[in-house]
């Protein structure tokens, strides 16, 4: 599980970084990897939750 959240907050960091590159820097091509960030972000806290459910039954 840690190393999921581990995972989580990288991406986290990287959408971060390319939104800022998009929007106050102006950087179009950001654009696609900060999307792409937020998938990535989205299938990881699918799986947290996953996990997160299994581990309260136990």
């Amino acid at each position: 599980m840690k190393d999921l959240l581990v995972k989580i907050n990288a991406e986290i960091d990287t959408f971060r970084a390319e939104a800022e590159s998009l929007t106050e820097k102006g950087i179009k091509a950001a654009g696609p990897r900060a999307r792409k960030a937020t998938l990535e972000i989205e299938k990881l806290l699918k799986e947290f939750r996953k996990v997160s459910i299994e581990e309260s039954k136990k």
